[in-house]
């Protein structure tokens, strides 16, 4: 599978006898998925239906779905509000001093809201049922439309995360072969810490040992190095694997930067404090990028 971003765009039109309808999706980030749907023409009644449709599909991100129907002149009949009409004309006449109306004032007054309504004709229940199947496969069109959009988004994606995560693996070997974190620099310097505690004062051999011990560990970043070489080769796993692994990367991400952090509080040297430094950058840029990961 592929990585799939979370940022797309589909549009189909469709057509029936006597309507034609368009279908327009969007999707953007999200930490979940979040459908939100706006059907006109008398096609409310397919909400859930296209909500299922797109969750079928998608597991995370912000999707907008609007469906705009048109629908032909022969397919609508009008009726007149003649209670309305009549109040107008009763009002028309009051303001024009006048007897009676010419057909232009009647037809000026046929112009407002409401004084002429539409009434859509007659549908049996299976020529309903037709109808939506139509508009409903039109739908998974544009869903298999906006798939294919994310898809090729997440193709960048990947290259450019695959692209951090080498740049991760770069400054983790450059943190690694840094004069301070030889064995023999860190022995040199444990030696010297010890002789300075000395000439302090006097230690009880058990404190000293104890002393001696938090000095070592401070000194050695052997465990946050293997740690984050794990964490490289788990980003390449989920990156190979695909599908969604947004929420993964971005726990990941996590472990990435407390790793680094370690580094930068273990820092003895400004080579090393350069890297530690450098690392939580990418690691910024990376997670920045999973955001889009669905």
């Amino acid at each position: 599978m592929i990585v799939s971003s979370m940022t797309g765009f589909a549009r189909t039109d469709g057509a029936a006898e006597g309507f034609g309808w368009t279908w327009e999706l969007r999707s953007v980030n999200g930490k979940g998925l979040d459908v939100r749907v706006r059907l006109n023409g008398g096609f409310e009644r397919l909400e859930t239906k296209v909500r299922d449709a797109v969750a079928k599909r998608f597991k995370r991100g912000n999707v907008g779905v609007t469906l705009n129907v048109v629908r032909s002149a022969d397919t609508s009949a009008y009726q007149v509000n003649r209670e309305l009409l009549s109040d107008l004309i009763s009002l028309a006449e009051e303001f024009d001093n006048t007897s009676s109306l010419s057909a232009g004032t009647i037809a000026d007054l046929l112009n407002v809201r409401g004084v002429l309504e539409v009434v859509e004709t007659h549908e049996d229940e299976a020529m309903r049922d037709a109808r939506d199947a139509e508009v409903l496969a039109s739908l998974n069109d544009a869903i298999d439309q906006m798939a294919a959009h994310r898809a090729e988004e997440g193709e960048k994606l990947d290259a450019m995360l695959r692209g951090h995560v080498d740049n991760i693996e770069a400054t983790v070997t450059r943190a690694e072969s840094c004069a301070s974190v030889r064995v023999d620099a860190i022995k040199e310097r444990l030696k010297r810490q010890i002789e300075e505690l000395m000439d302090a004062g006097k230690f009880e051999p058990e404190r000293l040992h104890q002393e001696a011990a938090l000095l070592a560990t401070k000194a050695d970043i052997r465990e946050e190095i293997d740690r984050l070489k794990a964490h490289i080769t788990g980003a390449r796993d989920m990156l190979t694997k695909g599908g969604s692994i947004g929420r993964k990367l971005d726990f990941l991400c996590q472990e990435f930067n407390r790793e680094a952090n370690t580094l930068c509080s273990k820092a003895n040297d400004v080579e090393l404090t350069n890297c530690g430094m450098e690392l939580k950058v990418i690691i910024d840029q990376l997670r920045e990028q999973v955001q889009n990961v669905e």
